[in-house]
């Protein structure tokens, strides 16, 4: 489902959301819409791109580490939202993510949630590389219920039963999972898009990191990537400030409760699914990704 009611809005998982051609996008960056789609594109951008809680600051990561020829103190330069600056951000008092990536040297790195039909222009006649990650709907589920407990502009989401309900409807941030993985699945072969899973990311993170290497036309050496695959594992980020996100105030993410990189588990579902609701959501993933080649696994 891409297309609302205006009445939907009023829903506890949408309270701060507007309609940007259709699609639920927070009032902030809906605000500053029309800088995003002005957004001027380099043909060497490198864009990481995902829908929310699917593997975007662990990606973001590895790319900085390439791009930094595997040495972690230079990716200890800044804060990861820094270093790859998030094209559609915008809160109060803070710069836009448009205006920081205004100044950044080229080649930039860019982090974005948009499904692929919000996505300006610019990339696309400039040709630049699109790395999108996907992640299995369960898993995105539970960490996206989570995130929205720490995220404090965003709706509270409620019980997680009424949160996995708006979520499957496509009643939350950026809409639809469904619509969003299919729609960049669809157009992979069409731009400059390296299509990746969060689950094979987890299997064989080196065999993946050779795929993006190759994607982006970088030669690497073995003892490299290796290094690559260290820093970027989760107990490393996980205690690496420039990447967990201790920087930010609690004011605006509270991980008094609950940590930003939580789990980082393929198949934690499990933990949180019970079985009637596997079941419906079972039934209802089935009638929306019919019709498409597109496979995950719910765990590895």
């Amino acid at each position: 489902m891409s297309h609302f009611d205006e009445d939907i809005m009023d829903l506890p998982t949408l309270k701060t959301m507007v309609l940007v051609h259709g699609i639920p996008i927070g009032a902030g960056s809906a605000e500053n819409w029309e800088r995003v789609e002005e957004f001027q594109a380099r043909s060497d951008d490198v864009i990481i791109a995902t829908y929310p809680k699917a593997g975007t600051t662990w990606v973001s990561e590895v790319v900085d580490m390439i791009y930094c020829g595997g040495n972690p103190e230079k990716c200890r330069r800044d804060t990861i939202y820094n270093r790859v600056p998030y094209l559609e951000f915008k809160i109060p008092d803070m710069p836009t993510g448009v205006e920081i990536l205004k100044d950044k040297p080229s080649p930039r790195l860019v982090k974005t949630h948009l499904p692929i039909q919000l996505m300006p222009e610019s990339f696309w006649d400039n040709k630049s590389k699109v790395i999108y990650v996907a992640r299995n709907a369960k898993d995105v589920a539970v960490s996206y219920y989570f995130f929205h407990n720490m995220v404090k502009a965003m709706p509270d989401p409620g019980p997680w039963d009424t949160f996995l309900d708006s979520y499957m409807k496509g009643y939350v941030n950026y809409g639809s999972w469904h619509d969003h993985v299919k729609g960049w699945w669809e157009k992979r072969y069409e731009y400059n898009i390296l299509y990746l899973f969060y689950e094979d990311l987890k299997e064989d993170p080196k065999r993946e990191i050779r795929k993006m290497l190759q994607f982006l036309e970088i030669d690497m050496s073995e003892d490299i990537i290796e290094k690559i695959v260290y820093h970027t594992s989760f107990e490393e980020m996980k205690n690496n400030d420039m990447v967990n996100y201790k920087t930010l105030p609690n004011e605006i993410l509270d991980q008094t409760t609950t940590t930003f990189m939580r789990k980082g588990l393929a198949g934690d579902w499990k933990n949180y699914f019970t079985v009637a609701q596997n079941e419906k959501f079972d039934e209802h993933y089935k009638r929306h990704m019919s019709g498409t080649n597109l496979c995950f696994r719910t765990e590895i």
